[in-house]
């Protein structure tokens, strides 16, 4: 078995439930006890608490999607490199996030800043061209 090939996995389906704003799908995919923490620190914990917040967030911004450029997985914490795509520029640009994925769930997902500091610390490469626009050829796949 390929535990960190199935937390990817998990994360990809997370992140496509986002995309399609697919309340269901993201609910079958947090744990009960499921935390969310944006990239300023705010937290919100607990499935039912996430849920209400991604369905005011998908209601207040119904064009918002994330592209994955890369990941990296170690131990069930997977960590992306990407961009979100929004009509709403503060929502728009390079971003990095994390899972920590238990089994088939999803018990935190994580937004940041896109630092090479904070690439450093969740050890994804750095971006290897400058002045890219986000998901350019500038983001490496790994």
């Amino acid at each position: 078995m390929d535990v960190d090939g199935d937390a990817v996995a998990v994360v990809s389906r997370f992140n496509a439930a986002i995309n399609s704003r697919d309340l269901v799908g993201l609910a079958a995919l947090m744990s009960e006890d499921h935390t969310f923490v944006d990239s300023e620190g705010g937290t919100v914990r607990g499935r039912p608490a996430c849920i209400e917040a991604w369905r005011g967030f998908f209601a207040a911004f119904p064009d918002y999607r994330n592209v994955f450029t890369g990941s990296a997985a170690r131990e069930g914490v997977v960590a992306v490199c990407g961009y979100s795509v929004c009509s709403r520029p503060e929502l728009a640009g390079p971003a990095l996030w994390t899972a920590r994925v238990t089994g088939p769930t999803v018990t935190e997902w994580r937004v940041y800043a896109d630092t090479p500091r904070q690439r450093r610390a969740l050890g994804l490469p750095p971006r290897t061209a400058p002045g890219v626009p986000p998901g350019g050829t500038g983001d490496p796949a790994v």
